[in-house]
């Protein structure tokens, strides 16, 4: 049995979509079971979880062969990286009492360091948890996901400026589909587990930079749009303007900083690099309504 968290979320249904495909048994842990009823249809066993309650998720992972881990992000909670680490320490305590032979935790290029990355903090936080597991481990590193530009992408259309956190507007650095990182997840699930963590990387078929995400919605939008760099000074309450806590928009402009000097990247002379197929061009015009693609504006 493969158990998958996060199963309603973009990696967690690209992941179970691909299981199934191979006719292999899937358990989708769902926060609400009101959404369960996809998985339910295409022939998955279902658990809804409580990722505070220690009980519910050993439940949950009880018999799997292999469990994907996910953290959920908390982007109203205060104190949100207390709050995360508190969720991971609930779910390392729950496979510890399961005791899967293998999981595959998703986490994020830089989750090595150990300070000054911001929310990547909850990720370092995560592969330390996991690593005290007596499982086989495969630790999965995500890029940043493309689909994150659709916090942008609406004011975007209507302004035809694309704010970013990315300085210098040229800076290249590596993204990923999420749903690919659900592929990648998948694929490695279905492998050998060795005994001593492994390491892998995901991230899109080429990097970007913030002028590259402005100049593929200009393509899709059929107008001129123009990414701009968003003052250091104002992102906190930009991003608490958006729905972020105030201690969350900290945690992501403390990551955006660590971005922006380079630190976040795929570790380097350690794991393997796999890269999924999704452009950004095809990300992005998933996010954008089709009334506002050129072929709607036609």
């Amino acid at each position: 049995m493969f158990v998958i968290m996060g199963a309603t979320g973009k990696i967690g249904r690209a992941t179970v979509g691909a299981l199934r495909r191979n006719n292999l048994p899937v358990r989708a842990v769902v926060r609400n079971p009101s959404t369960a009823d996809e998985f339910r249809a295409i022939g998955c066993d279902i658990a809804a979880v409580d990722f505070a309650d220690m009980r519910t998720l050993t439940e949950a992972t009880k018999g799997a062969s292999a469990v994907q881990v996910i953290c959920p992000t908390l982007v109203r909670a205060e104190n949100a990286l207390s709050r995360m680490k508190a969720t991971i320490d609930t779910i390392a305590e729950a496979l510890a009492q399961s005791q899967p032979a293998h999981v595959l935790a998703i986490s994020d290029y830089g989750a090595q360091l150990p300070t000054g990355t911001g929310i990547t903090l909850a990720f370092h936080h995560l592969e330390a948890r996991l690593r005290t597991l007596p499982a086989s481990l495969t630790l999965l590193r995500s890029a940043e996901h493309m689909q994150n530009w659709g916090r942008s992408t609406g004011r975007a259309l209507q302004t035809g400026i694309l704010g970013s956190l990315h300085h210098p507007l040229s800076k290249s650095f590596p993204t990923v589909s999420a749903g690919d990182v659900g592929l990648i997840a998948a694929d490695l699930l279905m492998a050998d587990a060795g005994k001593a963590p492994r390491i892998v990387h995901a991230e899109g078929p080429r990097r970007y930079s913030a002028s590259d995400v402005a100049r593929a919605l200009s393509a899709i939008a059929g107008r001129e749009i123009v990414a701009r760099e968003m003052p250091r000074q104002d992102w906190v309450a930009i991003l608490t303007a958006g729905g972020m806590s105030a201690s969350y928009a900290q945690l992501v402009a403390d990551l955006f900083d660590a971005h922006n000097a380079g630190r976040i990247d795929a570790e380097q002379g350690v794991g393997e690099i796999r890269k999924g197929k999704t452009e950004l061009s095809e990300a992005l015009s998933a996010l954008v309504p089709p009334l506002q693609q050129v072929s709607g504006n036609a």
